[in-house]
């Protein structure tokens, strides 16, 4: 008998209700106090954890476990070790202790450092992190784990991403026991990241060399049909996509992930998962674990999930909307608005709070997005622009407005929508309309961060975030303190003034996608960072530097050592692109050429033998396009190699991927050009690897 979802939910985690029925009450009491008031975890409540962990865990199967953590490569790691531990005699039990669930001992030297640590100096630590749940796959206890080096520094995205929240929670606590609300003892962010992806024939990504080395298509030609149709969006799913997405569902169910929707998204081949919100730390491990079982499950069904920001050409790019929010423990959402928004003192601090900081932290909000693959989204008409700005909506931004001309605000009156259709039923219309133009826009109680790339870990978008708000808050905060009672509510009216006229600019509530806007921005002063190479620098610019170590996010060290590592990646990433490239163009896409050539050169032999009166015009014609393509994609190519090996004699790794976006992406972009030009007509028997129509159309 199958389990219910009920029954399913969470069944492999280590989550409260588990602990509750395993721990004794005193060991549960002292867990769930580290857990919700972030205080010391002592070693004997440990070692009682870890008895319960591993009963647990065996009884699920499990026979081994790891500290699951999250290097900076963007991706998980883990090493396992198994329960066994030898008793003499051939014998064996199963073992687990308290200073094995806290600390691990993975070798370091080969993970990104960005400098903080030689590679002779091998040894870093993995520390437990209790508040994100620990939970079974494949056989084995996984343990959310940080990652440090053997002198201390952070070398993953989870430690930031701890510290951030602990920052936040301290200064928007502060300010709201400023306002008067004593009641609350913690604030924490809630996260639901919505996951794009594309599924493709797992045969068919077998013969694509750039999708095996680089996620992403380096060539082919587009389809006769793209996504202009719009018959897609929202479409019924296809069989085959709709078994995936129902394992899928399952496995994350399991796993205690909260995935609630899915659907077919706008280009062929495109789909969406989206979950329900929860805490921002658990938000960013559950999305880590999303995208390993989407790719899991994908190859049971024979299929194999993109997560690249742009795995084709001239369609939509996947990208991943970071819902954002903040919670007190008394349970009210900070950013809800409440039916008289005009009248929500509270609400209207913490939304001017987070105004402020995205405007005052734009160029870092873009940095946290900045990627090779997110480099072909930003900026087009498929996402959201790369300058920052913030919709609000007509009914705040006239809120706000009220306030900095110190007039009446009116409540507004529910409107009914009206069909025309007797038969619907009513529904009360929204006071505002989505803006899907727009980076960050004000989604009715949250806030939707749409610049992330697909395959992008929300740890980065989110420690910015956390940050940038703590940071104004605590501004907020040291104005407000010694205000008296009674003159609190007109400091507080005269304070949120001040933030609207300084912060404004960065409100939009128009499209994003024009040309226009692009000009009213530089009018405004806000930044326009159009590629990856050109926002790095940021991160090391002396204002960000004081915003990180002032909320101990970052250590100095830990900040360069990150900024070295993104200017790396970037470069790493076009190197093997265009490699990649030059691979398949020589060792495929030529010889195909020329046997297309050859075969059009032997018709025009046969036609000739028959007689040589008879016309062969088009066929000649053919030929010399063919050739002539041949000769510029050569030229093209062998521009590439040499340019790929000019950038290889290079040291200065920011003029280095300055170089690739400037030069090594042009190269292939002209490669590219005449290539997908020709492969047109190229027959389908000849070409080396599956056009776009069979990987996008066949599934």
């Amino acid at each position: 008998m199958s389990m219910t979802v009920p029954q399913m939910y969470g069944s492999l985690v280590f989550n409260d209700k588990v602990m509750r029925d395993k721990l004794p009450k005193d060991i549960y009491k002292a867990l769930r106090k580290t857990i919700d008031k972030n205080t010391h975890l002592e070693i004997d409540v440990a070692n009682a954890v870890a008895i319960a962990m591993k009963e647990w865990a065996v009884e699920h199967g499990a026979t081994h476990f790891t500290h699951w953590f999250q290097p900076l490569t963007g991706f998980t790691a883990e090493k396992h070790d198994s329960f066994i531990s030898p008793v003499g005699d051939g014998e064996v039990i199963m073992e687990f202790s308290g200073k094995e669930l806290v600390k691990g001992e993975p070798d370091a030297s080969s993970f990104p450092s960005g400098g903080l640590r030689a590679t002779f100096e091998a040894r870093g630590y993995t520390a437990w992190d209790p508040t994100s749940p620990a939970f079974i796959k494949d056989g084995t206890l996984y343990i959310p784990t940080a990652f440090c080096s053997y002198s201390g520094e952070a070398l993953d995205k989870k430690t930031p991403l701890l510290r951030s929240m602990e920052a936040l929670n301290r200064e928007a606590t502060r300010v709201l026991h400023v306002l008067g609300n004593t009641a609350v003892q913690s604030v924490t962010t809630t996260v639901g990241p919505e996951q794009e992806y594309f599924l493709i024939d797992k045969e068919d990504f077998k013969l694509r060399k750039d999708l095996i080395f680089t996620g992403r298509t380096l060539l082919g030609a587009k389809p006769p049909k793209g996504q202009e149709m719009e018959d897609h969006y929202f479409g019924t799913l296809k069989p085959r996509v709709a078994a995936y997405m129902h394992e899928l569902d399952e496995e994350l169910w399991k796993l205690g992930i909260p995935a609630k929707t899915k659907h077919n998204e706008v280009a062929p081949a495109q789909h969406e998962l989206a979950p329900v919100f929860d805490t921002t730390n658990v938000a960013v491990d559950h999305n880590q674990l999303t995208m390993e079982m989407m790719r899991k499950v994908a190859e049971k069904h024979g299929f194999v999930c993109l997560l690249h920001e742009k795995p084709f050409d001239g369609i939509n790019g996947s990208g991943k909307h970071n819902n954002w929010s903040m919670t007190t423990d008394t349970g009210v959402n900070l950013l809800d608005p409440g039916k008289t928004p005009a009248e929500n003192i509270q609400f209207l601090v913490f939304l001017m709070a987070v105004v402020s900081a995205v405007d005052k932290y734009a160029d870092l909000m873009r940095l946290s997005v900045a990627s090779a693959g997110n480099d072909h989204r930003l900026g087009a008409n498929e996402a959201p622009p790369a300058i920052i700005s913030i919709f609000l909506g007509d009914e705040l931004t006239a809120v706000l407005d009220s306030i900095e001309k110190d007039a009446f605000f009116g409540k507004q009156e529910k409107v009914t929508m009206e069909t025309g259709a007797t038969v619907l039923p009513h529904f009360a219309k929204d006071t505002t309309d989505r803006n899907r133009t727009s980076p960050f826009a004000f989604t009715g109680n949250k806030f939707e961060f749409r610049s992330l790339g697909s395959s992008l870990s929300v740890a980065g978008p989110n420690i910015v975030l956390n940050t940038a708000v703590a940071e104004t808050l605590s501004e907020i905060y040291e104005e407000l303190k010694d205000v008296p009672a009674e003159k609190m509510a007109e400091t507080v009216r005269e304070l949120l003034k001040k933030a609207i006229l300084e912060h404004k600019r960065v409100i939009f509530n128009g499209n994003g996608y024009t040309d226009e806007w692009v000009a009213e921005a530089e009018k405004r002063g806000l930044y326009n960072y159009k590629s990856t190479p050109d926002v790095l620098p940021v991160f090391v610019a002396d204002k960000n530097v004081d915003l990180f170590t002032k909320h101990h996010i970052y250590t100095e060290s830990e900040i360069k050592s990150r900024y070295e590592i993104l200017l790396e990646n970037y470069s790493k990433t076009i190197h093997i692109e265009a490699q990649t490239m030059v691979d398949m163009v020589n060792r495929q896409f030529l010889p195909a050429l020329m046997e297309t050539m050859d075969r059009a050169a032997s018709l025009v032999a046969k036609k000739q033998q028959i007689s040589a009166a008879i016309s062969c015009k088009a066929e000649l014609a053919r030929i010399e396009k063919l050739s002539a393509q041949y000769d510029g994609i050569y030229e093209a190519v062998e521009k590439l190699a040499a340019d790929i090996r000019i950038a290889e004699g290079m040291s200065d790794e920011l003029g280095l991927a300055k170089f690739y976006q400037a030069t090594i992406l042009s190269d292939m972009a002209e490669v590219r050009v005449i290539a997908d030009e020709a492969e047109a007509v190229i027959p389908e028997d000849i070409l080396p690897y599956p056009s776009y129509a069979k990987m996008l159309f066949y599934v």
